[in-house]
């Protein structure tokens, strides 16, 4: 239904490669750089049709410019963040559809890393790409917005079914793993999962995408039960030196 291909750029970031076979339509998710997506298109035979924006920091638009140039793409972001990306042809935002072949996937908004973030769900293939809102036991930092909002945004994304893949924008699983042991001491699926993610980075592994499901048992942001209580411990994990 979807091939996605994982991307390592800069120092921790991913971008992200989706495939629809039927169309041959491929998708670039917030290129931080153009030169290793073009080498992993060309690879695998795919021509780059789109590129798809989360929110305007540079390490999520650095290659939109470069990869229009080489391919001719298409380029959409977020209506709210037009100022501060102008490669965009496309703008969108809460309730639009936006399209790869024949899968759809609804625009969400997801505002307070940024003030226009926003994230794609792909419903029928159980896909989310939700840039730096949602991470692997962790969530952005509230650089343009409030605690109340990234509250309701982890609300929003914990009620998607648990089977959704979730791909985040950054290998930060193991920093966030170590802050989850402090916040929640005694939750067992917590210390279960980080002996799996210290494995896999002693292995050179990514850790990502994750899961709805995974990231309910063990990320303190989703687990907040307010949004005082997430306004706590995103400012314990912004001074943490774990």
């Amino acid at each position: 239904m979807i091939e996605i291909i994982r991307i390592p750029a800069l120092s921790d970031n991913y971008i992200w490669l989706a495939h629809e076979p039927d169309s041959g339509e491929t998708l670039v998710i917030d290129p931080a750089e153009a030169e290793p997506v073009l080498a992993a298109a060309a690879e695998s035979g795919w021509n780059i049709t789109q590129i798809w924006n989360t929110h305007w920091h540079p390490d999520h638009v650095g290659g939109n410019a470069a990869i229009k140039a080489a391919t001719g793409c298409t380029i959409t972001g977020p209506a709210a963040e037009q100022d501060r990306i102008g490669t965009l042809d496309k703008m969108v935002r809460e309730g639009d559809t936006v399209a790869l072949g024949a899968l759809r996937a609804e625009v969400i908004d997801v505002p307070a890393h940024t003030s226009g973030h926003i994230a794609y769900h792909f419903a029928e293939a159980a896909v989310i790409f939700v840039g730096d809102t949602l991470f692997a036991m962790g969530c952005g930092r509230l650089f343009e917005g409030t605690p109340a909002q990234m509250y309701d945004n982890m609300q929003r994304l914990s009620a998607l079914p648990g089977e959704t893949e979730v791909y985040c924008a950054h290998e930060y699983t193991q920093s966030n793993g170590r802050y989850a042991l402090v916040a929640e001491p005694a939750n067992a699926a917590i210390v279960e999962r980080m002996a799996e993610v210290d494995a896999m980075r002693a292995r050179g592994e990514a850790t990502v995408p994750t899961t709805i499901a995974l990231e309910r048992a063990t990320n303190p942001f989703m687990r907040a039960t307010s949004a005082d209580e997430l306004a706590e411990r995103r400012a314990a994990k912004d001074s943490f030196k774990g």
